[in-house]
Parts: structure tokens; C-alpha cells; sequence
């Protein structure tokens, strides 16, 4: 269990982590003079300008701010998850579903989409974690209600890309460092790992100790595999290893965060 003094500290962990994450990706707007394609994808052309492109990576970096130093972070936060969501709702799932040009079947095509659900499921939970209950706004006293939406959002983007290390074994497996031995047998053991813990998470079986250790496991997969590829290859497909940087960073929050809401009555012990 962890000891409730250390519980201010941990919380401060997982919205650090999530604020950097998120920040580091709207940077990455300024940078690109684009959008990051976990944010949006390709479609529609029209959004693709320097100048909208800009506004969401300010919008983004804002919020992120406030989420950092720890002001207005529910605030910031809903209004991060809600952006992010209507994303996932508006832009990337009428994409996939009906723009482009494969069988919206192949769970691959689904990894930006997810990624950005897992993201305002984060941002949920970043709120959820907040103390602050001055929000008198009518719109983000409705979007308080997503709060406990947001460990659902993350628990299926673990499960889906958990399967994806079945479905894509032979390329998964060559993202798995170099030095490890038996490539293949780490790529089902992370599937397992993944689908375990997304599903533990979603039907709270021992959820907190779980979401414990999925943060711990992701931060150390940002350490030995995504920092090394980033650093190897900072300048490939306009620096999506650096944006798998943030991404794991900030999923490792919020994979803490989870472990830090507080439990409902009847809700499993740590």
C-alpha cells in the first residue's frame, strides 16, 4: 500500500509527467509548423496550416503550464481532455472509418486515434486528481462528469496495443533494443503485460497496485527504448521518435495517476 504521505508527492509525479508530455508535443506544433500526428491525422487538408497548427500548440502548451505549476489544473486539464477527445471523435475516427483508403479493419491504422484517446483519458484523470473545486463554468462542470472516463480511454488504448503485438510481431520486435535477447519473446510477453494490465485496470482488479506498476513499466520502457531511439534518430517522419518520448512520459503519469485516484467504497484495496 502506499503510504498516504507519500500520496501528495506521487500526485505531483503523475501530473508533472503528464504536463511535460503534453507540452513537449505542442512544442512539437512550433517546431513542424504542423500538426503532430497523434493530434491530427492528414484529413482534413484544410487544418493543415502553420497558423492552426500554432493555435493548438499554444492551446496545448497552455494548459499544459497550468497543469505543471499546479494552478487551475482541473480547469486546464478538462479543457485539455475535452480538445483532445473531440479529436478522437471529429477528426480522427471519421478518418479512418470513412477518408482513408484501408479497411479501417486493421487495428495498426487505429495507433494515432488511440493515442490520443489514452491522452484525454489522461487529462480526465490529471482532473480527477485535482483538489480544486472552484469551477462554477457550466461547460466544464459537464465535462467534470468525464472524469471517470478517463482510466476507461487509457485502459483500452493498453488492450489495443497490446493485441498489436500479436497482430504486428514482426514489427514490434524490431523496436525492442538490440541488446535484449529474443526480440520475439519480449514482444508477446509486453502484449501479455499490456492486455493484463488495461484489463485489470478496466474491471478493478487490484487496480491501484496494477496502474502502480503499469507506470513503473512504462516509464522504464521511455528509458531503455524510446530516449535510445529518439537520440538515434531524432530527425525521422519529422521526429516521431522524440513525439514517442512525450507520449510515454505522459502515459507513464497517467498510468500513476490511476494508481493515485481515490478509490470508490467497495472498490478494491492497494
Amino acid at each position: 500500500m502506499i503510504p498516504p504521505y507519500l500520496h501528495p508527492a506521487l500526485i505531483k509525479t503523475a501530473r508533472i509527467f503528464f504536463a511535460i508530455g503534453m507540452m513537449g508535443i505542442g512544442l512539437q506544433h512550433f517546431i513542424y509548423s504542423d500538426f503532430r500526428p497523434v493530434i491530427m491525422p492528414a484529413w482534413p487538408q484544410w487544418i493543415h496550416t502553420p497558423v492552426l497548427a500554432y493555435i493548438a500548440g499554444a492551446a496545448i502548451v497552455t494548459a499544459s503550464i497550468f497543469i505543471l505549476l499546479g494552478k487551475r489544473t482541473k480547469t486546464g486539464s478538462l479543457l485539455l481532455g475535452s480538445f483532445l477527445l473531440l479529436c478522437f471523435v471529429f477528426v480522427h475516427c471519421p478518418y479512418i472509418l470513412f477518408v482513408q483508403p484501408n479497411s479501417a479493419y486493421h487495428l495498426g491504422l487505429w495507433t494515432d486515434p488511440l493515442k490520443v484517446l489514452a491522452l484525454a483519458g489522461g487529462a480526465f484523470v490529471i482532473a480527477g486528481l485535482s483538489v480544486d473545486t472552484s469551477i462554477k463554468n457550466v461547460l466544464l462542470t459537464v465535462t467534470e462528469k468525464g472524469i471517470p472516463l478517463g482510466k476507461i480511454f487509457f485502459s483500452i488504448t493498453l488492450i489495443s496495443f497490446g493485441i498489436d503485438h500479436f497482430f504486428y510481431t514482426d514489427f514490434v520486435a524490431t523496436i525492442v533494443p538490440a541488446w535484449v535477447p529474443d526480440h520475439t519473446f519480449w514482444t508477446y510477453f509486453a502484449g501479455v503485460v499490456l492486455i493484463g494490465s488495461g484489463v485489470a485496470i478496466l474491471l478493478k482488479i487490484k487496480r491501484k497496485r496494477i496502474a502502480l506498476l503499469t507506470s513503473i513499466m512504462l516509464f522504464l520502457w521511455l528509458v531503455l527504448l524510446h530516449i535510445p531511439r529518439a537520440i538515434a534518430e531524432p530527425y525521422v517522419a519529422k521526429g516521431n521518435e522524440i513525439t514517442s518520448v512525450f507520449e510515454a512520459l505522459a502515459f507513464s503519469g497517467i498510468a500513476l495517476g490511476i494508481a493515485l485516484m481515490p478509490k470508490k467504497r467497495k472498490e478494491e484495496k492497494f
